[in-house]
């Protein structure tokens, strides 16, 4: 019967699950060789120095290191595919903001060609150097004689020159308008070339993630095989098992590194801006009862104690807002606003239907310091604006009949961000707002800046006369 039995257990025992030699069931686990062992194999020569652990106890061992290591894997699964859905979901953003970028650079450089033909209209109207001081009443007729013949001599030279003027002037427009049209191209090209490389990092980093999330899955699924195995067939491959799972784990999983849009920054703004520049002042009635303005109404505080205002339809008391006096039906218009002394600040324009479809009756540019971290968005729709620095000068541009709002670091002078194709309807009024704290002291503020007086560069002035 014991002859029977031991041949009948040794029939189950797995064939590979046997000693090599002795073909005898294993009872000891070389950890340096990574085989199992008989009794009689544990007590030769070869394995004389080697560690040596029961089977059982060996499994074990292997078992809890496959179980930590099988947890690992799993959380690293779900990183990684978290990190493939942002790169997917990355990728279709990209497309969104290079589109996005395109119809900002088209629409600044149409707002910038159109100012361009303002300033050549401009500088037709104001001829240089016509000045005549003649009081006809007390002229005499010898002196109009005179006046007369030196006219008439003066006239083919005066029309010369006026025909030469007009000349180098049509010339030069023309010039800056292909400047203008090559600038636009070359930045479109320089776009185009960052959104086909971007794209090429996000669809390799989408393979690479791809192929890790493969592996992961698969090694997973096999040390999860492994670890509901018995002890001998546990131990059979297992540091084959173990440094594969340890490679998985020692591979990074990260994001591409795209390269941002922002870098195609359009720079440079028109002279014209200078020449449409308001002087908006403040609407007392207007203001949030935490808002203090200055005697000018041009500078507006923020304290954190709300004053006694009177009542008023048009006062805001959710928000820290004011609206500006001035407001506009049609035209172009442009102001300045200092933003330096403020953490967290908001402009842009408020009317009653200002809207693009249902976007609302606001289109505000927000900037926030939250530390050295700065942070601004465009609204609506809600969208992030990369911009490394602190912006110290905000110019804001509005193009009544054709739908455009821009905003400009006057410091840099580059655009920010711009709206295009917007419908208003009614008047449009600038509007300026601060945040209140959530306790603490807060004495944040904004000033509206000067119209400038000066005449750019010698061209044309604010304000032009023949005397």
């Amino acid at each position: 019967m014991s002859k029977r039995l031991r041949s009948q257990l040794e029939q189950e025992i797995p064939e590979d699950a046997r000693c090599e030699i002795h073909l005898e069931p294993p009872q000891r686990f070389c950890h340096d060789d990574q085989v199992t062992l008989c009794d009689k194999y544990f007590m030769s020569q070869e394995h004389r120095n080697h560690v040596i652990y029961g089977v059982q106890e060996a499994a074990e061992n292997y078992r809890k290191l496959f179980q930590e290591i099988l947890n690992t894997l799993k959380e690293k699964l779900e990183v990684a595919k978290s990190i493939l859905a942002d790169e997917r979901e990355r990728m279709v953003m990209m497309q969104e903001e290079e589109q996005n970028f395109k119809a900002m650079i088209e629409s600044e450089y149409r707002i910038r060609f159109w100012l361009m033909i303002e300033e050549n209209k401009v500088n037709f109207q104001s001829p240089q150097g016509c000045r005549f001081n003649l009081n006809l009443r007390e002229a005499s007729q010898k002196q109009l004689m005179e006046f007369a013949t030196k006219l008439r001599e003066k006239f083919q030279e005066i029309l010369q020159a006026v025909k030469q003027v007009f000349k180098e002037m049509v010339e030069l427009a023309n010039k800056r308008n292909c400047q203008l049209l090559n600038s636009n191209k070359m930045l479109l090209q320089r776009l185009n070339c960052l959104g086909r490389e971007n794209m090429s990092k996000l669809r390799e980093s989408e393979v690479r993630l791809s192929e890790q999330i493969c592996s992961l899955q698969k090694v997973t699924t096999e040390l999860e095989e492994k670890c509901g195995q018995s002890a001998s067939a546990l131990l059979q491959n297992a540091r084959h098992s173990l440094e594969r799972s340890e490679s998985l784990l020692l591979q990074c999983l990260e994001p591409a590194r795209i390269t941002d849009l922002s870098l195609c920054q359009i720079t440079g703004m028109s002279k014209m801006l200078e020449v449409l520049q308001r002087p908006i002042t403040l609407d007392p009635k207007t203001a949030h009862p935490c808002l203090v303005l200055s005697e000018d109404l041009r500078s507006v505080r923020l304290r954190n104690v709300q004053q006694d205002v009177p009542s008023h339809p048009e006062r805001f008391d959710f928000s820290a807002t004011v609206l500006g006096v001035e407001s506009f039906t049609s035209g172009r218009h442009y102001w300045e606003v200092d933003v330096e002394k403020a953490t967290q600040w908001q402009l842009g324009v408020h009317g009653s239907s200002a809207s693009r479809s249902a976007s609302g009756d606001k289109v505000l540019f927000t900037g926030s310091i939250m530390g050295t971290d700065y942070t601004f968005w465009a609204f609506p729709p809600l969208k992030r604006v990369s911009w490394r620095e602190q912006m110290h000068r905000v110019g804001v541009f509005l193009d009544y009949e054709y739908g455009q709002i821009s905003f400009y670091d006057v410091t840099k002078r580059s655009l920010i961000y711009n709206f295009s194709y917007l419908t208003f309807q009614g008047a449009l009024r600038p509007v300026f707002s601060l945040c209140i704290s959530n306790g603490g002291m807060n004495s944040d503020s904004l000033s509206i800046c000067l119209p400038h007086v000066s005449s750019c560069n010698g061209t044309f002035s604010r304000q032009s006369s023949l005397v």
